[in-house]
C-alpha cells in the first residue's frame, strides 16, 4: 500500500504546485494591467463588461426591439460575449511570452505556465462579465433564465477550449514571424463574420448555413444560444466536430509554443 500511495502524494503535489504558479502568475497579471489600487478584480470584470453593454446599447438604439422573435439585447449579449471570450484570449496570449520572459529565469516557471495564466484569467473575466450582463438584463426583464443551462454549459466550454487552442496557434505563429504578429490582430477580426455571432444558422439559406458551419466556432455559439432561448430557436450544431476541432487547435498551439525558447531572447 505505502508503493501505491507514494506516487499518488507526489502527483497531487505536482498539480497543487502547478495550480499556485498559474494563480501566482495571474495575481501578477492582473497587478501589471490594473494597478494596486484594489480595483484590479472589479476592472477585470468591469473592462468585458462596459463592451458588452456598449454594444447592447448601440444595437437597441438602431434596431427593433425583436429580431426573429428573440429581444435584440438578449441576442446582442448572448453574441457579442462569444465574440470577446474569443478576441480577448487571441489577444492576450499573442506576444504573452515576449513580454514575460524574464520569468522564465524562475526555475519552477515554464512557458506553459504563463500562456495557461492568461488563458484562465481572460476565461473568468469574461465569464464573470457574462453573467453580471445576463443577471441585469434578466432583471430589467430583456432576458428569462436560461432554458437548457446544461447546453449553454457546454457550449461556453466547448467555445474557451477553441479559444485557447486558437490563442496557443496564434501566439506560436507569432514568435516565429514578425510579420504574422502584426497582421494577427487583423486576422482576428475576420472572426466577427465567420464566428455567426450576429446571426443564427437557421435564418440563413441552406447553401450559406452549410459554409458557415464549416467553422467551429460557430456551433459553439448556436449551442450558448440554444441553452439561452430554447424551444423559440432552432440551433444547429454537430458537438463531435466541434470537439474534434478543439482538440485539434490544441494540440497544434502545443507543438507550435513547445520550443518557444529558441524564439525569444533570454538575455
Amino acid at each position: 500500500m505505502a508503493s501505491v500511495s507514494v506516487p499518488k502524494r507526489t502527483m497531487m503535489s505536482h498539480i497543487e504546485t502547478h495550480i499556485k504558479i498559474i494563480g501566482a502568475l495571474m495575481m501578477r497579471e492582473t497587478v501589471t494591467r490594473y494597478g494596486r489600487q484594489g480595483l484590479g478584480l472589479l476592472w477585470l470584470i468591469g473592462e468585458p463588461l462596459l463592451f458588452c453593454f456598449g454594444v447592447i446599447l448601440m444595437w437597441s438604439l438602431i434596431k427593433p426591439p425583436y429580431e426573429h422573435g428573440i429581444r435584440i439585447a438578449a441576442f446582442v449579449m448572448t453574441g457579442y460575449s462569444c465574440l470577446l471570450l474569443l478576441r480577448h484570449l487571441v489577444a492576450a496570449n499573442l506576444n504573452a511570452l515576449q513580454a514575460n520572459v524574464g520569468l522564465l529565469y524562475h526555475r519552477k516557471i515554464s512557458v506553459l505556465h504563463i500562456y495557461a495564466s492568461r488563458c484562465a484569467l481572460e476565461i473568468l473575466s469574461t465569464t464573470l462579465s457574462f453573467i453580471v450582463v445576463y443577471f441585469a438584463l434578466v432583471v430589467t426583464e430583456q432576458m428569462t433564465l436560461p432554458d437548457d443551462p446544461m447546453l449553454l454549459y457546454g457550449g461556453w466550454l466547448l467555445l474557451s477550449w477553441i479559444g485557447v487552442g486558437l490563442a496557443l496557434c496564434f501566439a506560436g505563429l507569432a514568435l516565429r514571424s514578425e510579420l504574422f504578429e502584426r497582421i494577427a490582430p487583423l486576422l482576428s477580426y475576420g472572426l466577427i463574420p465567420l464566428s455567426g455571432v450576429f446571426v443564427m444558422m437557421a435564418w440563413l439559406p441552406p447553401h450559406y448555413r452549410d459554409a458557415i458551419m464549416a467553422v467551429p466556432i460557430v456551433h459553439a455559439v448556436e449551442m450558448v444560444r440554444g441553452g439561452v432561448f430554447g424551444s423559440a430557436v432552432k440551433p444547429y450544431y454537430n458537438l463531435s466536430y466541434a470537439i474534434a476541432w478543439a482538440a485539434g487547435l490544441t494540440l497544434a498551439g502545443l507543438l507550435l509554443i513547445a520550443p518557444a525558447k529558441k524564439h525569444v531572447d533570454l538575455e
